[in-house]
């Protein structure tokens, strides 16, 4: 009963980091176990080694970045929350709906329109003006504002999962366009190997193909003699 032989498994992931980092770095005795590597196969290695490396370091950086920009803006919203206080106003007439950037892509009810409305300053004194709300809102509701100690509206600051979610963005982010760069300067310096790969099969092919195939120099088509 004859079987057919199964072709080889493929090397797992980690064993095919190994061999890479050892065709990389490898000493005399690691290179001696791969005979057929070429110096470019170790140039190869060495561009892939690198880039991995540069990976995690963009990595790393990503996420310090996002850590730190994330704590700025932890200690500005908080800042904001200190000096800015929550008052109920009361919606006296809207006026013509204005699209904010961001409504085209999240939808009508983002955009804003501008309202009157009636509210009292923290200091007791009342106020009436013009501020921005959701479209939803309709006149005689009441909306809450965020507002200074003379009664001023500003935004309303952001909340914890808000300011992580814009963390989380901003390393993505980064991290990508890192990424982006590590991968073409890898791409790159394959690109370039590989050219020099064929001008060196080309000369090795130029210089032994005449003496495996038997053509000799007087021969036709054989090189020229000298």
């Amino acid at each position: 009963m004859s079987s057919t032989p199964r072709p080889p498994r493929p090397a797992s992931p980690p064993r095919r980091a190994a061999r890479e980092l050892r065709r990389a770095f490898g000493t005399r005795r690691h290179r001696l176990r791969e005979p057929l590597a070429r110096p470019l196969d170790r140039s190869r290695s060495r561009a892939r080694a690198a880039a991995a490396l540069a990976f995690l370091l963009a990595l790393a950086v990503s996420v310090g970045g996002a850590l730190l920009a994330h704590r700025a803006t932890l200690r500005a919203a908080a800042a904001d929350r200190a000096r800015l206080e929550p008052v109920e106003a009361t919606v006296l007439a809207t006026e013509r709906p204005t699209a904010t950037p961001g409504a085209r892509w999240s939808g009508d009810s983002q955009e804003r329109i501008t309202v009157r409305a009636a509210r009292t300053a923290p200091d007791g004194q009342p106020h009436t003006g013009t501020v921005e709300v959701r479209r939803t809102v309709v006149a005689g509701s009441a909306v809450t504002l965020w507002v200074d100690r003379g009664g001023t509206p500003h935004h309303t600051p952001p909340s914890a999962v808000g300011l992580a979610a814009e963390a989380v963005c901003f390393g993505l982010a980064g991290f990508a366009a890192l990424g982006a760069g590590v991968g073409g300067a890898l791409a790159l310096r394959l690109r370039i190997l590989d050219r020099r790969a064929d001008r060196a099969w080309t000369r090795s092919w130029a210089r032994h193909e005449p003496l495996w195939s038997g053509r000799t120099a007087s021969s036709p088509g054989g090189p020229p003699d000298d």
